[in-house]
């Protein structure tokens, strides 16, 4: 009796997604629970587990669009299990699998320098291994044996950038004696390819323009001084890690004084809503449920801290780090990128020194951080006199059609106050 493998109702608001890659080979012998693919939705990536042990049948392909619902293969439970069969069968991706179960690249096939004059060589059979239609004709054209060229794509396949790497190290006796490629000129590789945009991407680029088309979005700007916060974390971020068992990092001092200066000026923390007659509406919030933007291999995502208000240091430096980890590794869960009231992004980690941050519809602002400069300034406790500081660049995004921008402008000074006086902040030690 065959068991279909069915794609799952994931959230009201996502109704389809892409098969990502498939883990387990059309064929092969599976075991109950043991992921069979990947699910690329618009807002996560998620493992879909065997519903039975038995040898699966592949009902569709990587890349295909499937609408939740849909059966996209089966397991055939009644087979028998094959000798020698394992919940850790040997992955269909190229390479060989380590006793441990890490996937292990073949090694790369050498290239023999030619004989004199001779013939062209024919493009290598690279059929069996998992590469992206557009890797297979490039390699074909390039005389790339795909055998040896380590994947980065999802489950290691092939992709076109992997083969440009690849021909990157050939030896020019080589490419000479097969003869260039049409689109290579002096050594120099001209290609345009193009990719389908991941559900994601296209999730993330339709809100981006959305909060353009339907906000009135203004950014204003204030810089402080790191000076004490630095200070505070040098001298106490090594019995805060023996209580607490995480690191002290920035993020905790502006989230907490984020959710300090969201009290005060509860319109930051609000929405723009349509009543029942559908009609303009604030929705206010009584909590500060605070999203960090988080970078992923598959595009920039936005786990929510809830009740920042109530948290402690430890607290949020904890909830970000598995944010940091989770998000990695693709195991963010649905409910934990949506509700947020407000959103904190810094850019300074990449090495942004100013920026104007776009708003995370249908929250009313943003903050941006960004990269910490030694900069002259006047000394606070000296009239002046100039010194060098640490400063960092904050901007706030926001909404006019509900935050006036006097009350933008106090927001950020009350971060701004709290970040150049921490000792307001509890560290909770």
């Amino acid at each position: 009796m065959a068991q279909n493998i069915e794609i799952p109702t994931i959230g009201e608001s996502i109704t389809e997604g892409v098969i990502g890659v498939w883990t387990k080979a059309d064929g092969e012998w599976v075991e109950r629970d043991e992921t069979v693919l990947e699910l690329e939705t618009d807002k996560i990536t998620m493992e879909l587990p065997a519903p039975a042990a038995g040898i699966l049948k592949h009902g569709a392909a990587e890349g295909d669009t499937v609408a939740v619902g849909a059966s996209v293969g089966t397991i055939d439970d009644s087979a028998e299990k094959p000798a020698g069969a394992t919940a850790a069968a040997t992955s269909s991706v190229s390479g060989s699998m380590s006793e441990g179960g890490t996937a292990v690249a073949d090694p790369p096939i050498a290239v023999a320098a030619p004989a004199a004059a001779p013939a062209p060589a024919p493009a290598p059979s690279n059929g069996d291994v998992r590469a992206t239609p557009l890797a297979k004709k490039l390699a074909e054209e390039q005389h790339i044996d795909l055998h040896g060229v380590q994947g980065t794509g999802t489950g290691g396949k092939v992709r076109e950038h992997d083969v440009l790497a690849a021909v990157q190290q050939v030896p020019a006796a080589v490419v000479a004696s097969i003869g260039p490629a049409p689109t290579q000129q002096a050594g120099v590789l001209r290609e345009a390819t193009q990719e389908k945009m991941s559900p994601m991407r296209q999730k993330i680029a339709s809100r981006l323009v959305e909060a353009q088309q339907t906000a009135a979005m203004l950014t204003t700007f204030n810089e402080v001084d790191m000076s004490a916060v630095m200070s505070t974390r040098k001298q106490y971020k090594e019995p805060f890690a023996e209580k607490h068992g995480v690191g002290l990092g920035f993020m905790s001092f502006f989230v907490k004084a984020a959710a300090s200066a969201l009290q005060s000026f509860p319109l930051v923390n609000a929405y723009v809503v349509q009543d029942q007659a559908g009609k303009p509406a604030i929705e206010k919030h009584n909590y500060q449920d605070i999203a960090i933007a988080v970078s992923s291999k598959k595009g920039l995502v936005v786990p929510v801290l809830r009740n920042t208000e109530r948290m402690t240091f430890a607290d949020v430096e904890s909830g970000i780090k598995d944010f940091a980890v989770r998000a990695k590794d693709g195991k963010l869960g649905l409910d934990e990128m949506q509700g947020g009231t407000f959103t904190i992004t810094n850019g300074g980690i990449f090495g942004s020194l100013l920026s104007t941050p776009i708003l995370n519809p249908p929250q009313s602002a943003i903050l941006g951080m960004h990269g910490i400069k030694k900069r002259a300034v006047e000394d606070p406790a000296n009239p002046g006199q100039i010194v060098l500081r640490p400063m960092m660049y904050l901007a706030l995004s926001y909404d006019h059609r509900i935050v006036d921008g006097a009350d933008a402008v106090r927001f950020l000074v009350h971060i701004k106050d709290a970040i150049e006086d921490p000792k307001r902040l509890l560290l909770d030690l």
